[in-house]
């Protein structure tokens, strides 16, 4: 293949000749006539080159530009300036013939011709890979070392590294042994009293050791029991596999039947409570008022007796007579009042001495009475106890809201597979895993939030609606 014209040593270049600057030619800004419309304006300032290269002539040098740097990465340099046997390779079916057209080259792989490397393009310098963080500080201490060197004399990290190969440190077990290795120490409580861990702290100020959070914090009894008893994961019955024995299957479907069935009793209840009365059942006016009398004419007429006029008048003119002043108690008075209030106590200290003497004599039965009460109490304990473990499993109430139960998911026996392939899934992960946590008393009952609108919603009739319904 012959080179392609301008290739050779005294032509002009391929931008000069893309461009139209040849020998003798004439810039057209400069002479002849000049073009109608044409862009003026300043070369010393950006904006005008951006203008420049937005009008036709700059598109078209932008797009040669590019495909002169593509050739550049491809094939190293211009396709049109390489010989041909740079870019063709002979071949004829015949191995002696061939290489002596190619001049004894063999014909390279496909794979070697993609691999290779032609571009004249040199890679970015990255900047970074030469840098060194304190780089000047270590080259004056590199230097800092050869002149100690040269005069014999020897850096304390030399002597160091030297006393270490002599005097080398005991080995250390490893801290973690690798997959399948006996662990490296001996097993031990982490909460017990005398673990590895409290040791450095032992015989040290509680108060120190509290401002300097050194010592461990006591974990609450409480964090150490488990909110409730029920199981993270707990096992769907039998009835709700996709391919269950009949028994199975007819239990389940009785259970969720049931539940059905409390749910509707529910809210018949409701619709009872709330339905409106009948035209019958409907009070009138008469029984209103004689509900709300009701009892209040029977109760004045049996509390309040009815009187003659004139002893009404009696009652009346009677006035309450003037209470009589009180008397001072004599001698005789007060001394026989106090002859009477210490006999009163003897009586009664006496009293209380032959109960004490007969309690002696009823031993037998205080004792009995003193069995029957304990054991009253301990029948009362264990009740406790037993309705505590009964209601251990129930979710305790945490919030407004009460616990409800899943639906149970059960298919009907005509919605049953015969395959994996063809199973319905039913429920979901997601909110079997939050009820599961509701259910565990790990969070409270909630229900989802509504949205409530801030303002009243406005509609407006755009202009353009309004003059098309016009």
């Amino acid at each position: 293949m012959a080179a392609a014209p301008g290739s050779g040593g005294g032509g002009v270049s391929g931008v000069e000749e893309f461009v139209g600057l040849r020998a003798g030619a004439v810039d057209p800004g400069r002479g002849g006539r000049r073009r109608r419309g044409r862009a003026r304006g300043s070369k010393n300032k950006k904006r005008s080159w951006r203008r420049l290269g937005e009008q036709p002539l700059g598109l078209q040098l932008d797009r040669f530009l590019d495909d002169v740097r593509l050739q550049e990465r491809a094939a190293g340099g211009l396709v049109a300036e390489k010989p041909d046997e740079a870019l063709f390779f002979l071949d004829t079916g015949n191995e002696v013939k061939d290489s002596k057209l190619n001049r004894g080259k063999k014909k390279p792989l496909r794979i070697d011709v993609i691999l290779e490397s032609r571009s004249q393009v040199a890679p970015p310098k990255d900047i970074l890979a030469y840098q060194v963080p304190n780089g000047k500080k270590l080259k004056r201490k590199q230097q800092l070392l050869e002149r100690l060197t040269q005069r014999g004399v020897v850096s304390r990290e030399v002597r160091r590294a030297r006393a270490r190969l002599r005097n080398p440190p005991p080995a250390k077990p490893k801290a973690t042994a690798g997959p399948g290795e006996p662990p490296n120490r001996s097993f031990y409580d982490l909460w017990a009293d005398d673990n590895p861990l409290d040791r450095p702290l032992a015989g040290q100020d509680a108060y120190f050791l509290e401002q300097t959070k050194k010592q461990r914090v006591k974990r609450p009894r409480r964090l150490q029991v488990k909110p409730s008893p029920v199981p993270a994961v707990e096992v769907t019955p039998a009835g709700g596999s996709y391919n269950p024995s009949f028994q199975a299957h007819q239990a389940l479907l009785s259970r969720a039947h049931e539940v059905e069935r409390q749910r509707q009793r529910v809210e018949e209840k409701l619709s009872r409570q709330l339905k409106l009365p009948t035209a019958d059942q409907a009070p009138t006016q008469e029984s209103r008022f004689q509900e709300l009398c009701e009892g209040l004419l029977e109760e004045s007429d049996s509390e309040i007796p009815e009187l003659e006029p004139e002893a009404e008048a009696e009652i009346c003119d009677v006035k309450p007579a003037a209470a009589a002043p009180p008397r001072k108690k004599t001698e005789q008075q007060r001394r026989r009042e106090k002859e009477a209030k210490a006999l009163r106590v003897q009586r009664a200290a006496e009293r209380a001495a032959r109960q004490r003497h007969q309690e002696v004599f009823r031993l037998r039965g205080i004792r009995r009475q003193v069995a029957q009460r304990l054991a009253e109490l301990a029948r009362r304990k264990e009740l406790r106890r037993a309705r505590r473990l009964a209601e251990a499993d129930k979710p305790r109430r945490l919030g407004r809201l009460k616990y409800q139960d899943p639906d149970i998911d059960v298919q009907l026996s005509s919605q049953l597979s015969e395959s994996l392939r063809t199973l319905k899934p039913e429920g979901s992960i997601l909110r079997d895993r939050f009820k599961s946590l509701q259910k565990r008393n790990l969070i409270e009952p909630r229900e989802r939030a509504k949205f409530k609108r801030k303002y009243k919603l406005k509609y407006v009739e755009k202009r353009a609606f309004r003059e098309i319904q016009l």
